[in-house]
């Protein structure tokens, strides 16, 4: 009669952590260890651009352009690189977009074996030191043109307020103000960020803003892609309050694009960023 237990292994007490679980037990499963061949993985891979992210009053949100490159081929126009990782944060994947899929299944699996085996949810900090540590676990593929650099998103429940952490291929992790970017148009997005970003953006308003800044970056940046009017493609954007995350309606996202677009045909550099804003006092900021 066949032995249906589970192995040992399973039932011995240990780690939270499922990524150092699966790294004693099958470490081939992991996205690091598999090396590949001598040569440029970069032209081999699909990779996302671009991901940008704000705070506002009670929340964060984070937003995605829909395309995937492969060198100057355009891979994939509809792929989807900002993903819940938990009930209150979320991950937009830059570089190799296939690794950094895996990446992201790994750590939305990490949060849900740590909560079941501790009882409780991780922490905003520890749930941004965990998705350094298997950044950290890619490096040898990110030292052959490879990397995953992400971006993490979460509302802190402690500090009441969001919160935006970017990290580097090694797995440096860095707390970000008010707003970031990450990816081939970062450069771009960013720029558009600091002119139009204001500390009191409602929530719509926070949308618009990255809307804009994502289409400022696919606007100098082959890599990102803009809002595609024919196929009805537009960002996918993520947001997260203290009442939990979630993927804003493609239709709500569409009608704000659309509105960015038709601005953009009167004035294609985008809207004007006032010298200076007055305050509720009525005086100069």
């Amino acid at each position: 009669m066949n032995d249906a237990r589970l192995p040992a292994s399973f039932l011995a007490p240990g780690t939270s952590s499922f990524a150092d679980f699966l790294n004693s037990q099958s470490p081939d499963l992991l996205p690091g260890p598999r090396l590949s061949g001598h040569g440029d993985g970069v032209e081999l891979a699909p990779h996302g651009t671009t991901i940008v992210a704000v705070t506002f009053p009670g929340g964060v949100l984070m937003a995605g352009d829909r395309r995937a490159t492969m060198g100057n081929i355009i891979a994939q126009r509809d792929i989807e690189k900002v993903f819940p990782a938990d009930e209150y944060s979320c991950v937009g994947i830059a570089g190799s977009a296939g690794l950094a899929v895996e990446m992201v299944r790994l750590f939305q699996t990490e949060l849900e074996h740590y909560e079941k085996i501790e009882g409780t949810t991780l922490s905003t900090e520890g749930k941004a030191n965990r998705l350094s540590a298997l950044i950290r676990g890619n490096l040898a593929m990110a030292m052959q043109g490879l990397a995953v650099v992400p971006l993490f998103a979460g509302y802190d429940l402690d500090a009441d307020q969001g919160r935006i952490f970017s990290y580097d291929a090694t797995g440096g992790r860095y707390e970000e103000t008010a707003f970031h970017s990450v990816g081939s148009g970062s450069l771009f997005a960013r720029g558009a960020l600091k002119k139009l970003y204001r500390e009191d953006l409602d929530e719509e308003g926070a949308v618009a803003v990255v809307v804009q800044a994502l289409y400022d970056a696919a606007d100098d940046d082959s890599a990102t892609g803009g809002p595609d009017l024919t196929r009805r493609i537009f960002p996918v954007v993520h947001v997260i309050t203290a009442d939990g995350g979630h993927r804003m309606p493609q239709d709500d996202v569409a009608a704000i694009a659309d509105r960015v677009v038709a601005g953009r045909m009167v004035r294609p550099d985008g809207p004007y960023a006032p010298l200076e804003r007055p305050t509720s006092e009525g005086g100069p900021r």
